[in-house]
């Protein structure tokens, strides 16, 4: 009885949210320059703020993420950021809200393997 053993080649692993781009010349996902962070939206902000005590009780452990004008990579493209979206503000239950000690650039779906519960779009502009 002979054994043979075959080489499997496994594709290179997905990037995360540390080596995926943050802007793509479409939309601009948040910068984290002086002045300008995630929290963009005066309604953004509104809402984390309104839900944080009802969060807290259905999270007393803090695993959920609240992204503002944060990208969401939901596919792996070429270029990554042909497979992101960067909606206003979006929620994701059951998840770290630090990866490796971080705050979220973006979301990355095929790393998390929970997609976002609510994500929302707010209308903006003027009028």
């Amino acid at each position: 009885m002979t054994e043979t053993l075959t080489q499997i080649d496994l594709p290179p692993s997905f990037p995360d949210h540390t080596q995926l781009p943050e802007e793509d010349g479409t939309f601009v996902f948040a910068q984290r320059a002086v002045g300008k962070n995630f929290q963009e939206h005066p309604q953004s902000i509104l809402l984390t703020d309104s839900l944080g005590s009802v969060l807290q009780q259905l999270h007393p452990d803090g695993h959920y993420a609240i992204g503002q004008d944060c990208g969401i990579y939901w596919r792996e493209t070429d270029p990554p950021e042909k497979g992101a979206e960067a909606p206003d503000w979006f929620y994701v239950p059951n998840v770290p809200p630090l990866v490796k000690g971080e705050i979220r650039r973006s979301y990355v779906l095929w790393r998390e393997f929970m997609a976002p519960l609510i994500i929302l779009e707010f209308a903006s502009g003027n009028g």
